[in-house]
């Protein structure tokens, strides 16, 4: 039995899998010391249920909470960013594109240090040593305990970045050190950005992780428990705890999983509807598809690997306003005040789930406040809740033809007629809890982004090969199965602006959790 949960910003979910079947899914309100508000909606859920804690063989947990603390700036320390590549990297410095609030915040110092790479794995200068006992120097007499390193073409060749990070360990044990080739893809500003975000997380991912813990043991649940990723994937509590910044998007990707689990597509468009935003996203092979450009995370532009959402300012909680013939539809939202604010529960706020009831497509709250709306209020909005789910999919959509949508998130009940473009609209049993069920039934992958110098055929099968073995071996160091674990998606593209074979090589392999490792 697992038990999946999804800490979002205003609900917690939580849901009981034996095999494939749910057995229970509860929500309870989000605590603000997090650990109280997972206890509360576990312990529900095996009261529910009626099983004992013992029966659990493990826990899957989705939480935001390392994005709301980007995007809202809070609970960050300050980082000391390190850039390996001088003099060819000195051109932009670190945090030179960061928005001034969050530099201020997170910027601690930083440093260029002479060594990097070229494309072909040539240096560029030899790697200085020496620095980096000044940068121990500086970090230490600032109060700086955590330490980002890049390097140029370090996705190629990560000796000098490994390096770097054994000369701190050796001069300063107590510092904790985030690397970018563990973390970004290509493109260096990109992978060091990545890499000092996860740097400022770290110490909010040993709290986190405590208070998850704690809310296990209130329980008394001593089975192992896992941290869903920005792929749909899981990683181990300790590999959340060096990288926690892979967690970004691990809400909505969790949607689509679930949605595709719930029921049994493996290509569709998902629409997952909250009570302030929907987010829109496409199922590719049973996984989302990933973003294939740069991410802005809190105003940062970043590399690491995303899924590609789509969000719109479309909930059960946003406004409806009626401007003459005109009618709208948010992207302001009442959120979590909907059950005081919105007119069926007694407020005065005219909201989507308002409209929702008016015209007859649910019920619940009291009916009888939006009895008197005139046909042509509930008509004009239900037209633009439909004019936004179409333009959504339109965007989203990269194939010709119609094809199905899933239909999940607890303000699915917007949507009632069959948007454009989509051949099928499943809504499935149990879909408001679809993000906890995609939390539940994670598996775990590796991923390898690397530019490899080929010449011919032969150095081309080496190459995939060796992106192969390290993706795989990712995969069981972030607690995969060895023997489950199999590629799922490798690509490579000539890079036409270098010089010699300079090849783009991704590969990603997926393998079960390996349980009670």
């Amino acid at each position: 039995m697992r038990i999946g949960v999804d800490v979002g910003g205003t609900n917690t979910d939580a849901v009981l899998l034996s095999g494939k079947k749910v057995l229970g899914a509860v929500k309870r309100p989000t605590s603000s010391d997090v650990s109280s508000g997972i206890s509360e909606a576990i312990g529900a859920l095996i009261s529910e249920c009626d099983i004992k804690p013992g029966a659990i063989t493990a826990v899957m947990i989705g939480t935001t909470h390392f994005t709301n603390a980007f995007i809202q700036r809070r609970e960050l320390v300050p980082v000391y960013a390190v850039r390996i590549g001088f003099p060819a990297g000195r051109g932009i410095p670190p945090f030179s594109a960061w928005p001034e609030d969050l530099r201020d915040l997170v910027c601690g110092s930083s440093a260029m240090v002479r060594g990097g790479f070229e494309f072909d794995g040539r240096e560029i200068s030899p790697f200085d040593e020496a620095a980096i006992a000044d940068v121990v120097t500086e970090a230490r007499a600032n109060g700086i305990s955590q330490i980002a390193v890049s390097c140029i073409f370090s996705q190629l060749n990560p000796e000098h970045e490994t390096r770097a990070a054994a000369l701190i360990h050796e001069l300063a044990p107590e510092m904790e050190v985030s690397l970018s080739s563990e973390l970004g893809r290509v493109g260096l500003l990109e992978r060091e950005n990545a890499a000092i975000m996860n740097a400022s997380l770290r110490p909010l991912a040993a709290t986190i992780t405590a208070a998850f813990k704690r809310a296990l043991q209130e329980q008394g649940i001593t089975a192992p428990f896992y941290i869903s990723q920005n792929d749909g994937t899981l990683m181990s509590a300790d590999y959340m705890q060096r990288y926690p910044v892979m967690t970004s998007a691990a809400g909505p990707t969790n949607s689509i999983r679930g949605a595709a689990w719930l029921t049994g597509a493996s290509d569709a468009i998902v629409v997952d509807i909250g009570g302030t935003t929907s987010d829109v996203g496409v199922l590719m092979g049973g996984f989302p598809r990933q973003s294939t450009v740069h991410v802005d995370v809190g105003g940062v532009r970043t590399n690491f690997r995303m899924p590609d959402i789509l969000s719109i300012g479309l909930g059960g909680g946003s406004r409806v306003r009626e401007d003459g013939d005109t009618v709208t539809v948010g992207p302001d939202s009442v959120g979590y005040r909907l059950l005081s604010e919105g007119r069926i529960f007694g407020g005065d706020t005219l909201t989507a789930s308002d409209i929702a009831v008016a015209s007859g497509q649910i019920s619940f709250g009291d009916p009888e406040r939006v009895s008197g709306l005139s046909p042509a209020l509930v008509s004009g909005a239900r037209a633009a809740i439909r004019h936004l789910i179409d333009d959504a999919i339109d965007r989203m959509k990269t194939m010709p033809g119609d094809i199905p949508m899933i239909l999940v998130g607890g303000g699915s009940v917007l949507v009632s007629e069959t948007p454009q473009g989509v051949s099928e609209m499943l809504h499935p049993e149990h879909a408001g809890v679809a993000n906890a069920i995609g939390a539940a039934i994670g598996q775990v992958s590796g991923e390898v982004d690397r530019i490899y110098n080929i010449a011919d055929a032969l150095e081309r099968s080496a190459a995939l090969a060796d992106a192969e073995a390290q993706a795989k071996a990712d995969a069981v160091s972030a607690g995969a199965e060895p023997d489950s674990v199999e590629t799922v998606n490798i690509e490579a593209v000539p890079l036409q602006y270098l010089p010699g074979g300079a090849t783009r090589v991704v590969c990603r392999a997926v393998g079960d959790l390996a349980m009670g490792e």
